[in-house]
């Protein structure tokens, strides 16, 4: 079998085996400028991991010695967007992609059988997978592979399958035929900028410090308060720069099972949410991608989106929260009741005020009732 015939070969088997598009490059040392000033620009935020080893992200020959392709894969995960609900309960949104089982088990276990199938082609071939775990530039492979172009919101796009889809990779010691690059196809378009609502987006670049991904998913201290109201209802990610590219408007959907919206991971009942335990969280979660975030970084999260809702019928959920043993779930609790701003949240955080034993705490409850008082009085 020769290079030509061994590479459609593989894309078939990728293909038969449920990924939406299969492509090939050479595995050769990335250029990297683009992501090194990135990270010069702190623009990866607490996500320290991505500044490590930059040689080795960049340079395949390091990860797999011997490496010549690199198969990049995707594999979409969209699925019809459920009826619309009575407007009944308080909701919080969940970015798509987390809905269903956690896409690591589901792309780990097909790029696993992918690579039986390679090996039933060429038998001594070595082969690592990648799935957004290894120092491994997937999207840099995915636009070198032909799968798609770096959008403006830096997502990879592709004109057939939009951007609702996972990446995931396999480096192998075969020589294979690589395909071309795509063109860009976002032209004047600027309709992912315009939309965020943090200002995380430039032309094909994302400060993670202002992104609500970012910010919901990775953060793990106190979320920062210029961008809590612009973070609306979402809850774990967010999906708005995605929503609104019209390459997205005939995205088809997704036929793997596991990617279908599981009924108790995707509870979005804020008040629901709040209630619950850490021996909750860990059952409810442990089989999505949201148990990455942690019980305190979800009931962090929640907070917000009660508050932003300027509900009074939320306010015994953020009573409960302003009495949690963890500090940070007080201070988050308080700003949102503050956001509420009725008589009852006021005087529930000056009681909390009265007995509250955290320095740091009893500062942010200080500020917000300050801020009450400087509010009544310029009014």
């Amino acid at each position: 079998m020769d290079k030509s015939q061994l590479t459609s070969c593989i894309r078939d088997e990728g293909l038969k085996l449920g990924f939406s598009a299969v492509g090939f490059a050479r595995a050769e040392p990335l250029s990297g400028d683009l992501f090194r000033e990135w990270i010069g620009r702190g623009y990866q935020g607490e996500m320290a991991y991505m500044a490590r080893d930059p040689e080795r992200r960049l340079d395949p020959g390091q990860v797999l010695p011997g490496a010549r392709s690199v198969i990049s894969t995707a594999l979409l995960y969209r699925h019809p967007d459920p009826p619309q609900e009575p407007k009944a309960a308080v909701k919080g949104q969940i970015s798509r992609y987390a809905q269903g089982t956690d896409y690591h088990l589901v792309l780990d276990k097909k790029l696993k059988a992918f690579v039986a199938s390679i090996h039933r082609l060429s038998p001594q071939t070595r082969a690592r997978i990648y799935v957004d775990t290894g120092p491994v530039l997937e999207k840099s492979w995915a636009v070198k592979a032909g799968i798609g172009w770096q959008g403006k919101n830096t997502n990879i796009l592709n004109r057939r399958l939009g951007s609702w889809f996972f990446l995931g990779e396999i480096l192998t010691d075969l020589e294979l035929e690589y395909d071309e690059p795509v063109r860009d196809h976002c032209g004047s378009c600027t309709k992912c900028i315009e939309a965020c609502p943090t200002g995380a987006l430039g032309p094909y670049v994302l400060d993670s410090r202002r992104c609500l991904s970012y910010l919901t998913i990775e953060l793990r201290g106190d979320f920062p308060e210029e961008h809590r109201e612009g973070t609306g209802s979402w809850i774990f990610g967010c999906d708005i720069c995605q929503d609104v590219c019209p390459w997205n408007r005939k995205s088809p959907v997704s036929t793997t099972i596991e990617f279908q919206p599981n009924p108790g991971p995707s509870e979005t009942d804020l008040l629901v949410l709040a209630g619950m335990t850490p021996e909750e969280f860990a059952e409810r979660y442990r089989q999505t991608a949201i148990k990455r975030t942690k019980w305190r970084g979800l009931l962090r999260n929640v907070a917000i989106a009660l508050g932003n809702t300027r509900d009074p019928q939320v306010l015994p959920a953020l009573r409960c929260l302003l009495n949690d043993d963890d500090s940070m779930l007080r201070r988050h609790a308080a700003w949102a009741l503050a956001q509420i701003g009725t008589e009852a949240a006021y005087r529930a955080i000056a009681q909390r005020r009265a007995i509250e034993g955290d320095q740091e705490t009893r500062k942010a409850l200080e500020k917000l009732l300050k801020a009450r008082i400087t509010r009544t009085n310029t009014d």
